[in-house]
């Protein structure tokens, strides 16, 4: 199991970062402009817990993947999982957390637990190129929600 840890600050509230993230469509302004993100599903404008979202994502090298993710585990205001239940991984657990900081700020920690599929073979892609991915990922959408919420 492998586990990959963000935390940011950003000049806003709790409550206006958590409006954001708790807009299903606002993922596409998170992900970076190559994987061709693409929500395939009706999105309600709120998240709820148990929601399904069914999209698609270019991975490099790997071709188009469809990814069907499961809200779940909703604390209104400070706390969700995003889960994988069909995906490029064999295991993906996606924990979004937000909290005070100083005055009029917020501190967003995601921990995401993850699971390569094919034994060693995976454990091998991993290593040469999904954790690097996954960082230049995670590093895009620190940027674009600091450009968000200065």
């Amino acid at each position: 199991m492998h586990l990959l840890e963000r935390e940011i600050v950003l000049n806003a509230n709790p409550n206006k970062v958590w409006e954001f993230l708790a807009t299903p469509a606002n993922l596409n302004e998170l992900t970076p402009p190559d994987l061709q993100f693409r929500i395939l599903s009706e999105v309600p404008d709120k998240m709820y817990q148990g929601l399904t979202i069914l999209y698609e994502i270019q991975i490099p090298i790997f071709g188009k993947h469809r990814w069907l993710t499961e809200i779940k585990h909703i604390r209104e205001g400070t706390f969700f999982v995003d889960e994988q239940r069909v995906g490029p991984y064999k295991l993906w657990y996606h924990q979004h957390q937000l909290e005070s900081y100083e005055i009029k700020k917020t501190r967003m920690v995601d921990r995401v637990f993850y699971r390569m599929p094919f034994g060693v073979v995976g454990t091998l892609v991993h290593e040469i190129w999904v954790k690097k991915m996954l960082k230049e990922i995670f590093d895009y959408r620190a940027l674009r929600l600091k450009e968000l919420f200065g």
